[in-house]
């Protein structure tokens, strides 16, 4: 069985977290995170970071400068 990279494991994170991942890839990626503690740094940090931005609350924008700044991306975005 092919060991993953720490490369396909941070592209993993979500499905992961998620409960997206089959069965054998699951398994893939538990033993990859025991092995390699970057990794599972990683996820921990990443774990951390939706509790902290589970608790925000969406404040909205008014109006008029909502349109603003979307004009402003728009205007960016164009060649």
């Amino acid at each position: 069985m092919k060991r993953f990279s720490c490369d396909e494991s941070v592209e993993l994170v979500t499905a992961y977290l998620e409960d997206g991942l089959d069965g054998p890839t699951r398994d893939r990626f538990a033993e990859h995170l025991g092995a390699c503690e970057g990794c599972a740094r990683y996820l921990a940090q990443f774990r951390t970071t939706l509790v902290a931005l589970g608790d925000l609350q969406s404040e909205g924008l008014p109006g008029e400068t909502r349109e603003r700044l979307l004009s402003a991306f728009r205007e960016r975005r164009r060649p």
